[in-house]
């Protein structure tokens, strides 16, 4: 049996991640599915046992160091093995700094896409070493390109990026692989729900979303890059382009970027 568990997997890349996985011809696969919402995991899961595999929901909040533990402890007491972490739950932002009166959902953001990858990889490396597996975190351009406007999520994301490049030579030896995504724009609602200036769900997102990925195609992507065990996936040619031009000409990045950020903010 070949076990993933996916965090934030009832909405979004994470519930695409796991029907397509469901989907691709494994009968011996196992789906341990973990978010918030229960509700939405339990839909998800049905997609995914109509093609066959197993699936156990996990109510989870990754901002809890308890539920992270817990969420790992449930694997293994069903499935008695761990062979794919996915670190996928997080939450976007959008505000200027200097529109931010309290940083405190500053610290809540981290809390999710930093510290809650960090507890479920920390929980989780006995299983992954005993099973050779590996570990997938879902991470973004503005974890490689600082984007103007998104202070909060790009400081979460630079500090996913560090830590799991940090952690890949450290468990090399033992058999466990890291890949980190780098999703750019993907037609997903995360924008939508993530904070604006005051720490309250935008309902809107800040970037332009004419050219969005489909989930679809970003979740295909994640599947084919750590089932090969590759270290990054960068799944656009700007994201490619962007990531050498920071390091060529990085004065031409942030003015692209203003300029970008500027014409998002004009009346529509």
């Amino acid at each position: 049996m070949y076990v993933v568990v996916i965090t934030g997997a009832s909405d979004g890349i994470g519930a695409e991640l796991a029907r397509q996985w469901a989907a691709r011809g494994k009968a011996n696969i196992a789906l341990v599915l973990a978010a918030r919402n229960v509700d939405k995991l339990q839909a998800v899961a049905a997609d995914c046992r109509v093609h066959g595999a197993q699936a156990l929901v996990q109510r989870c909040d990754v901002s809890v160091q308890a539920d992270c533990r817990a969420l790992v402890d449930a694997t293994m007491d069903r499935f008695g093995r761990l062979d794919t972490l996915v670190n996928n739950a997080g939450m976007s932002a959008q505000a200027l700094l200097r529109d931010v009166a309290d940083l405190g959902w500053y610290e809540d953001l981290m809390r999710v896409n930093l510290w809650g990858s960090v507890w479920c990889t920390h929980a989780a490396l006995p299983h992954l070493k005993t099973s050779y597996g590996r570990i997938v975190a879902v991470s973004s351009l503005a974890g490689l390109v600082g984007v103007p406007g998104r202070t909060a999520y790009a400081a979460t994301k630079f500090a996913m990026t560090g830590f799991f490049e940090s952690l890949r030579p450290e468990i090399g030896r033992q058999g466990i692989s890291v890949t980190i995504a780098y999703p750019g724009v993907v037609a997903t609602e995360i924008r939508r729900r993530g904070y604006d200036a005051g720490g309250h769900p935008a309902g809107r997102s800040g970037l332009d979303e004419s050219a969005a990925m489909p989930v679809e195609t970003c979740a295909r992507l994640i599947i084919e890059g750590a089932e090969a065990r590759r270290r990054d996936i960068v799944m656009t040619a700007q994201g490619r382009l962007g990531r050498w031009l920071k390091l060529l000409a990085p004065r031409l990045i942030d003015r692209l970027a203003l300029k970008a950020l500027n014409q998002h903010a004009r009346p529509q």
